[in-house]
């Protein structure tokens, strides 16, 4: 096991460790691509939409949630193949599970940019 890192070490070790992992998923998962190209599309015209603060907030934060919800459903998939590739009653809960709150973070993106929009 590596030695524990403090400080600034840490910090700079952690950035290395995220950026691999949104690059794993980005290159294995279909889902991620989309969901990074569609916020390639969406925030830049968050800041051009006529809206408060506040709510160019809402937005943002309903983009990123769905990313960070799929982040964690892939890691829940990709440790569920590791530990077994075989159909198991409790792994497919788990992936169902996962993706049951990728959807209700879409819901949650739609509804937020349907009230500000409407």
């Amino acid at each position: 096991m590596p030695p524990k890192r403090s400080g600034f070490t840490r910090l700079y070790f952690a950035t290395i460790y995220s950026c691999r992992g949104i690059k794993a998923a980005f290159s294995s998962e279909a889902a991620v691509r989309q969901e990074i190209v569609a916020m390639a599309l969406l925030i830049p015209i968050v800041f051009i939409l006529d809206v408060t603060n506040s709510e160019r907030v809402l937005l943002l934060f309903s983009l990123f949630i769905v990313l960070i919800t799929e982040l964690l459903n892939t890691a829940v998939e990709k440790l569920s193949d590791h530990v077994s590739t075989d159909m198991h009653e409790l792994i497919g809960k788990a992936k169902d599970i996962g993706s049951a709150a990728v959807f209700i973070s879409l819901i949650l993106a739609l509804v937020t940019w349907g009230i500000i929009l409407l």
